[in-house]
């Protein structure tokens, strides 16, 4: 048994009777949708049409969202529906970055995430879900897929359907009967503040400014592009004047271009994962970053590293993994529930493996300072091996988590690992180089560190620019690339995390003079907290649906 949903296009007329359906049966809050119809016009006058397209849930087969939550919250039931559990959610959002649908939200009333699920408790008493009950046209059709003589069935084997992204390799059982890439493809049209008759951006009546100007004589088309923000262009124009001189309706205006836009859609859900997310990479990154260098400083024998750096070096982590602890928590929509992740854990997500790993780190370090204290040579030394070995995880963790959310296509880059990495060394040797300024060190191992960091930040810009300069498989990840290189984090991307975070320091430490080291330092934490606020949110600005 597996169930899945056909979208008949060619019937369904935009009544939204489903999305207020699926509202009701579910207690669904104001703002946030399970279920939703996406309305697109497309062509030029006067040939044009609108696009009816519904979309929820997908019901995916390889769900990404299963496999990234944390504390299986979400979960792939026998008869193929993607349900959820409340009682179990943590409001990590990590689903919602995983979707490639946008089918998820967090639930304002709750602080928990939501979708479609196929109305699972209708379904288990043999109802169809409600959506599918309302419908007035018969647009969308549900049941067992490999019954052969269901409808879906049937319709699957005569008609010729297509899926929302398909080379997510998800194996979505949605399927769309006349689908139009123009609707379905969330970047074939560009998102609007101003929708057909919305209100979320002017309010109730917002219209009655627009007739006040008509009355006033003013231009339709100018009109349009005030409401909508749409690229019109005024090819034939013929106006009637009345007796007052004012024109008259009686306008032609076509298109420059038979584009798609989109004139109805659900709202957006803005940035996900915001400073808390770019702030934790930071402080995570000193925490592991200043143990590894300590280490190697321990294998290479470096002697003028002294006892004090070392015992430093720990205890900066120990505070910073706290601080990290405390950020993660924080973004947290359901902060009471963080334990779940390590007593409830879902082993394939990122998140569990990551919370274990900082736990265990934070394990090896009081283990560190409880031998130094007793003057256990032999534990000191095993505690710092077992230490950078879980600092190496700590630091890298997030690129992993990051590949899973499949949603964001910018995040799925190989080389994410190695720039996780690098970043810590670099946070870790800028820290304690800041904490050199009341630390009394040998004047050598601070050279040492200061030209071990230079050469780190060779390295960092080096894999920024094949970041950025490889070839990226997807459109949305080339419009991310173009947002940070020329549109809107170029300036901070330039300015903040390229000349303040890696040039200048670079300069400082190569040139050498009172100070440079810590000051150094502090502008490549600097630089590291934009980059990654960039990382995160710039993929975040691309519309899923």
């Amino acid at each position: 048994m597996k169930y899945g949903f056909i979208i008949d296009n060619r019937k369904c007329i935009g009544c939204h009777a489903c999305t207020v359906a699926c509202k009701s049966e579910h207690d669904v809050p104001v703002g946030v949708n399970r279920t939703w119809v996406k309305q697109i016009e497309k062509g030029e006058f006067p040939n044009t049409k609108r696009l009816f397209s519904v979309l929820r849930c997908n019901q995916c087969s390889d769900a990404p969202c299963v496999e990234i939550c944390p504390v299986e919250a979400l979960f792939n039931r026998d008869d193929g529906i993607v349900d959820f559990n409340s009682d179990r959610c943590i409001g990590c959002k990590a689903c919602m970055q995983a979707c490639p649908y946008d089918a998820l939200y967090i639930d304002p009333e709750s602080h928990t995430a939501a979708k479609c699920n196929y109305c699972a408790h209708r379904v288990d008493i043999g109802l169809e879900p409600a959506c599918v009950n309302v419908c007035p046209e018969h647009a969308i059709i549900s049941g067992d897929m490999e019954n052969p003589e269901s409808e879906i069935s049937q319709l699957l084997a005569r008609e010729q359907v297509t899926v929302r992204k398909p080379e997510k390799g998800t194996q979505p059982n949605v399927f769309y009967i006349d689908g139009d890439q123009a609707s379905l493809n969330p970047t074939a049209t560009e998102k609007s503040e101003n929708y057909y008759c919305s209100t979320q951006s002017h309010g109730v009546g917002h219209f009655a400014k627009y007739a006040e100007k008509l009355s006033e004589g003013k231009d339709i088309l100018d009109m349009a592009r005030e409401l909508r923000g749409e690229k019109l262009h005024q090819r034939e124009v013929s106006f009637e004047t009345g007796q007052n001189g004012k024109p008259k309706k009686s306008i032609e205006v076509l298109m420059d271009k038979a584009l798609a836009r989109r004139v109805y859609d659900t709202p957006d859900k803005g940035i996900l994962w915001g400073w808390e997310v770019s702030a934790y990479i930071l402080t995570k990154a000193i925490a592991a970053g200043t143990v590894l260098i300590a280490f190697l400083a321990s294998v290479l024998n470096l002697g003028q590293a002294t006892d004090s750096f070392f015992l430093t070096s720990i205890l900066t982590a120990l505070i910073f993994l706290t601080i990290t602890g405390g950020l993660l928590v924080k973004d947290l929509d359901k902060p009471t529930r963080f334990a779940y992740i390590l007593l409830r854990p879902q082993w394939n997500s990122w998140l569990v493996k990551g919370g274990y790993a900082i736990t265990f780190y934070g394990g090896f370090l009081t283990l560190y300072l409880v031998a130094h204290q007793l003057n256990w040579q032999l534990i000191k030394e095993l505690s710092l091996w077992g230490s950078a070995i879980l600092a190496i995880i700590v630091a890298i963790y997030t690129a992993f988590l990051f590949a899973q959310a499949k949603g964001r296509d910018f995040w799925q880059s190989p080389l994410l690992p190695f720039h996780m990495l690098v970043h810590s060394l670099m946070a870790g040797a800028s820290a304690i180089l800041i904490i050199s300024l009341v630390l009394d060190q040998e004047i050598a191992w601070i050279d040492l560190l200061e030209g071990s960091l230079a050469a780190v930040v060779i390295i960092n810009m080096l894999i920024l620019l094949f970041e950025l300069t490889i070839t990226h498989p997807t459109n949305d990840a080339k419009i991310t690339v173009s947002m940070i290189l020329t549109g809107r984090y170029s300036l901070k991307f330039w300015l903040i995390a390229v000349t303040i975070g890696n040039i200048l320091p670079l300069i400082f430490l190569i040139i050498g003079f009172d100070y440079s080291g810590p000051i150094a330092g502090l502008m490549i934490l600097i630089g590291i907290y934009y980059t990654e606020q960039i990382w995160i949110e710039a993929p975040q600005r691309i519309p899923l649906a």
